[in-house]
């Protein structure tokens, strides 16, 4: 491994986050990097937020994120471009230090030159190959010289890796948090006091948006005439409001579409309809009860199909609890009735109550607040 050259300068760290999650947990670990070393130099593939906490981008992550194989298609040109950038700055300029985030694919590759250009690596929020590439744990483990896990049974999954692994606990426990209570919510938003609102989250990139936006939306509506539902989209950072209306159409004619308060919506909503992923960890954290739908190209589903052994759900919460606490609809599944006839009987009691009381659970399995502090430690010890 490389040693840091200057000890006398401030440390060069490289993050890489390639989708909106990524960023989301990249800003929260740059904060925490900062706070220690004010002057560190922090540059990468950077979204919204990790640049907005000073985080340089080489390349904005609102330009590679895709979705399976066939919707890459939009973005592989500037995908691959990025990732020769990346390598020539290992050969040129090494930064003392290379954090992955999530993102398996381009930084699984990634992390093998900056492990033979000797730079050290660190992998937070390692990718969800226990689920889907089991073969590429040993290959995940041989090329990270830390892993930062954020779910507690992984650190059993990368045994292999020994006292370079750490469990340090889920970032959103410290992040997943309203910003104001359900009547502050409404007025600020301008809805009325006794408002009952739908929040849609279709995902974070247009191939997501553009599958299951249209089901959703036509959901709501179903959902808006027979219980007086208010459908509310929340519009991810890599995204436009054009995004959806191109995904779309006459479909979200008259939704509102709201972004940069998206936890207190979800807070104060009566259900959701979310993409799986990230999202889902967040609105059960939120308390909030949800159907999970997820859908892609049928060439990108028969692919993750072959790929995916031994997860029964698709959904972290109900992955987390063993059991299925909340519906899960997937590829032919995610259509509009079926969105309203899995959604429907948590807005009524008992099965209201008992879903909430579920999904609160969540937050006992993820460990204690404070991951990116920890991981900001673990950084820094790395080049001290």
């Amino acid at each position: 491994m490389r040693l840091r050259p200057d000890k006398d300068r401030p440390p060069r760290i490289l993050i890489v986050a390639g989708e909106a999650s990524g960023d989301l947990h990249g800003a929260s670990l740059a904060r925490e990097l900062r706070a220690r070393v004010p002057d560190c130099e922090l540059f990468g593939i950077a979204g919204e937020r990790m640049r907005a906490t000073g985080v340089r981008a080489l390349v904005n992550v609102e330009e590679i994120a895709g979705l399976g194989v066939v919707e890459l298609a939009s973005t592989i040109g500037r995908t691959l471009s990025a990732m020769r950038m990346l390598i020539r700055l290992l050969k040129r300029d090494p930064p003392d230090l290379v954090i992955l985030i999530d993102y398996a694919d381009f930084n699984l590759f990634f992390a093998r030159f900056a492990r033979r250009a000797g730079v050290p690596v660190l992998y937070y929020i390692v990718p969800q190959v226990w689920a889907w590439r089991r073969g590429r744990i040993a290959k995940l483990v041989r090329r990270s010289d830390r892993l930062a896990v954020v779910f507690p049974f992984e650190e059993q999954v990368y045994a292999a890796g020994g006292e370079r692994v750490t469990f340090v606990g889920h970032p959103l426990l410290d992040i997943a948090r309203p910003a104001a209570d359900r009547t502050a919510t409404l007025a600020r938003h301008g809805f009325p006091p006794a408002a009952r609102l739908l929040s849609l989250m279709p995902g974070s990139r247009r191939g997501e948006v553009l599958h299951l936006l249209p089901p959703m939306a036509q959901a709501a509506r179903l959902l808006s005439d027979r219980r007086g539902l208010i459908p509310v989209i929340l519009l991810a950072p890599t995204l436009t409001a054009a995004d959806l209306r191109a995904a779309a159409g006459d479909a979200i004619a008259g939704m509102r579409i709201i972004s940069g308060d998206s936890y207190s919506i979800i807070a104060a909503s009566e259900l959701a309809l979310v993409a799986s992923g990230t999202a889902t960890l967040e609105t059960a954290l939120l308390g909030c009860p949800m159907v999970i739908a997820y859908k892609m190209s049928p060439l990108s589903y028969a692919i993750a199909r072959a790929l995916v052994r031994g997860v029964g759900s698709i959904g972290m919460p109900n992955i987390l609890a063993g059991r299925r606490i909340v519906p899960e609809l997937i590829q032919r599944e995610v259509t509009a009735d079926n969105l309203v006839r899995a959604g429907e009987p948590m807005l009524d009691e008992p099965v209201r109550s008992e879903t909430i009381a579920a999904l609160n659970t969540t937050r006992s399995r993820l460990g204690a607040p404070g991951a990116a502090a920890r991981v900001a430690e673990i950084a820094l010890g790395m080049i001290a």
